[in-house]
C-alpha cells in the first residue's frame, strides 16, 4: 500500500507593516493595558521606517488616541474608556427554589 506524501504547505511572508500591525495590535489589546488604558510602544531594530511610519500614521488618525513621542523613540498611546465600558456590570443572582420533594 502506497503512502500518499502531503503537499508541502505554502508557506506566506508576513510584511514589515503587518508584522509591526500585529505587534502593536497585540500590545493595545492586552488585558494590563486595556485595564490601564496605556501602552508603550517600542520601536525594534527590525521595525523599517517605511512600516514604522504607516503604522504610527494610522494609529494618528485614529480617534480617541492621544499619542505621545518619547525620547527614546518609543511611542506612548492613551485612550478613554468606551462607553461600553463605562456600563454598570450586571450581576446574575440565581432565584433559589424550594426543592420539589
Amino acid at each position: 500500500m502506497a503512502k500518499k506524501q502531503a503537499k508541502p504547505a505554502v508557506r506566506q511572508e508576513m510584511h514589515g507593516v503587518e508584522r509591526l500591525g500585529l505587534r502593536v495590535s497585540g500590545m493595545i489589546n492586552h488585558p494590563i493595558a486595556q485595564e490601564r488604558r496605556w501602552v508603550k510602544i517600542h520601536r525594534l531594530d527590525t521595525d523599517g521606517d517605511r512600516e514604522w511610519d504607516e503604522v504610527m500614521g494610522l494609529l494618528a488618525e485614529t480617534d480617541g488616541i492621544d499619542m505621545t513621542f518619547n525620547d527614546d523613540e518609543s511611542v506612548t498611546l492613551k485612550w478613554e474608556a468606551s462607553a461600553e465600558e463605562d456600563r454598570p456590570i450586571e450581576v446574575f443572582e440565581p432565584v433559589e427554589e424550594p426543592a420539589p420533594f
